[in-house]
């Protein structure tokens, strides 16, 4: 299939994935597979799976959890989304449902079919987040560590990569504890950002 892919042409691909249905036996709401990308774009984020409320709206980060992401990285909504310039791949690409704390985790068909074809159609990304546990477990070389651990070691990876804890109100108690997130980790992702989009972009 891999082989197959990348003779793909870009829209190809991209038309591809969103019509995926590998794993629609183990999805709860169906297959709606949430992607955006482009081959200019320079920042690309990297989630773990849409919620319901992304699923409904066909939107990546389209909810509490995104609001902050794009307060952490200084960018407007038209910014977030303008394709051009970010790219956003999830670990998992559809709803896998919700278990009893919280959504459940990407499920295991959609990275092996998937991620490393659009990795490959991306060549401009300067800057990749890397956020929660299972896109650290993918993306970040070495041994396995904690995500408080990885994200503590962030400048390892800077400033290609950047591991971040999950942006959701679960995780409100994590950035009590960990207050240097904010006050180190912030600052130099919103330069960064603000470096690669440009003149204007900021918020």
């Amino acid at each position: 299939m891999t082989d197959e892919l990348a003779h793909l042409s870009f829209g190809q691909l991209v038309r591809r994935v969103r019509a995926c249905t590998i794993c629609a036996d183990y999805l709860p709401l169906g297959p709606r597979p949430v992607i955006q990308m482009a081959e200019s774009a320079r920042i690309l984020v990297v989630g773990q799976a849409p919620g319901r409320r992304v699923h409904e709206t066909g939107l990546p980060f389209n909810d509490p959890s995104g609001d902050r992401l794009r307060q952490w990285m200084g960018v407007t909504r038209d910014t977030f989304y303008d394709e051009q310039k970010m790219a956003i791949l999830p670990m998992g690409f559809c709803y896998p449902g919700t278990g009893k704390s919280g959504d459940l985790p990407p499920r295991p068909e959609c990275a092996p079919a998937w991620r490393q074809v659009l990795l490959d159609r991306l060549p401009h990304i300067e800057l990749t987040l890397v956020i929660g546990q299972y896109a650290h477990a993918w993306h970040l070389p070495g041994p396995r560590r904690s995500v408080t651990e990885s994200v503590r070691q962030w400048r390892e990876h800077w400033p290609a990569v950047l591991p971040m804890p999950h942006p959701s109100p679960r995780n409100n108690l994590w950035l009590r504890r960990n207050p240097w997130f904010e006050a180190d980790v912030i600052p130099a992702l919103q330069k960064r950002v603000a470096r690669l989009l440009g003149p204007g972009e900021e918020d």
